[in-house]
């Protein structure tokens, strides 16, 4: 197959000369990590301060990996990457907080997205995390199967009520939903939870799409056991498949309480396990569907390489590619010149409010040994390319 990755005037095609200055600037900070945690504590300071920085912030990092500060906001960054056969899929990124006025208010928030999403043909999805929706530490009871008190009960009646809420919105609108996953410990109850959603709205076709994360050693085993569920209830399965964003906090919470770590014992391993389970989605897709969430090229190229030998078309709705604004533009705009089914995870919100998300996406870019340095060498590429000094 050809390798179509390398193809940087495709992949920034829709970046000015500025903007890819901006975005070339942008990881060369993140390319060391001092100037991250040196920023990020600076920048927090600066916001409980109430200094003025948010103009800086959003003319900066913000505009580089946010759509926008509202939905509306966000259209011109949608419109331009439709304009390449890129969607998008609208990720409401305040975090922080959490109580019942946020958790209704996201609830709200997600329901209007939804219908948003049906006026929009490049929105094919709207997504949320599960602790949107409700404390993770009553997750984490719930999945240990602990006592609930009264009122713990009447709370986790009331998480579920939100997301069956949710998924009828989105059966009403016909619009598919894709369910972030979280922590291990508390993903038991996710798991569940959606699953019980899958039930009753993925009779026909997939509209619930749980998240597996890879970087789990149990998850190929969970995939397989889920299959096996739903072929006995008759319902489909839609899944984002992505490697995992929790590594480290897993490995620490797992050395401190003494118990078997989630993860996986090396990247090997992880590609291993990743690459397994889409396998094993792509051999039963009469009843699955595949959100390949991954910045990680060789794993897109595995998936279009089994397509092409399985003869599935490039454009096959039950198979989507995925990436994060802001990153991976070399692989999301290749893919959508080439016909896939590709779109770009899009934030959004206040620009104080989604500062933890932005902090987080900085750190992660300078721990994933290789990829800000992939980043920078095809943004040097295009710079020469466009003969930018």
């Amino acid at each position: 197959m050809k390798r179509i990755f390398e193809d940087t005037a495709t992949a920034f095609s829709v970046k000015s000369d500025t903007a890819l200055e901006r975005a070339y600037f942008l990881f060369k900070l993140i390319s060391k990590e001092p100037l991250v945690k040196i920023g990020t504590a600076v920048t927090n300071f600066a916001l409980k301060a109430n200094l003025p920085v948010e103009r800086l912030i959003r003319a900066t990092v913000f505009d580089h990996f946010c759509g926008g500060v509202n939905e509306r906001d966000c259209e011109p960054v949608m419109d331009a990457m439709y304009s390449k056969n890129v969607f998008s899929v609208l990720d409401y990124s305040v975090e922080g907080k959490s109580n019942d006025t946020y958790f209704d208010q996201v609830q709200h928030k997600i329901e209007s997205l939804i219908v948003f999403a049906t006026t929009k043909k490049h929105i094919p999805f709207v997504v949320f995390k599960p602790t949107a929706l409700g404390r993770i530490s009553l997750y984490e009871k719930v999945g240990l199967n602990a006592p609930l008190s009264d009122q713990e009960k009447q709370d986790w009646s009331m998480v579920k009520t939100r997301f069956r809420s949710i998924c009828v919105a989105a059966s009403h609108c016909n619009i598919p939903l894709l369910i972030d996953g979280e922590e291990s410990w508390m993903q038991d109850a996710a798991d569940q939870l959606v699953c019980e959603m899958m039930q009753e709205f993925n009779k026909d076709k997939v509209l619930i799409f749980n998240t597996l994360q890879a970087y789990r050693w149990d998850r190929l085993a969970y995939i397989k056991a889920l299959n096996e569920y739903a072929i006995s209830l008759d319902f489909k399965i839609g899944v984002k498949v992505v490697r995992g964003a929790y590594m480290e906090k897993e490995r620490v919470r797992a050395a401190e309480k003494g118990y078997k770590s989630p993860i996986c014992e090396n990247k090997k391993a992880t590609d291993e396990n990743f690459n397994e389970v889409v396998n094993f989605m792509l051999t039963h897709l009469d009843r699955m569907a595949i959100f390949l969430g991954t910045h990680n090229e060789e794993s897109t190229y595995l998936l279009m390489n089994a397509m092409e030998n399985k003869g599935i078309s490039k454009n096959d709705p039950r198979i989507w590619f995925g990436q994060l604004y802001g990153m991976s533009d070399h692989i999301s705009y290749n893919l959508g010149a080439n016909s896939y089914n590709v779109s770009k995870y899009l934030p959004f919100g206040p620009v104080k409010y989604v500062m933890p998300y932005l902090m987080r996406r900085a750190e992660e870019n300078t721990s994933v040994a290789g990829q800000t340095n992939r980043e920078l060498d095809l943004l040097a590429k295009e710079r020469k390319r466009r003969k930018i000094q």
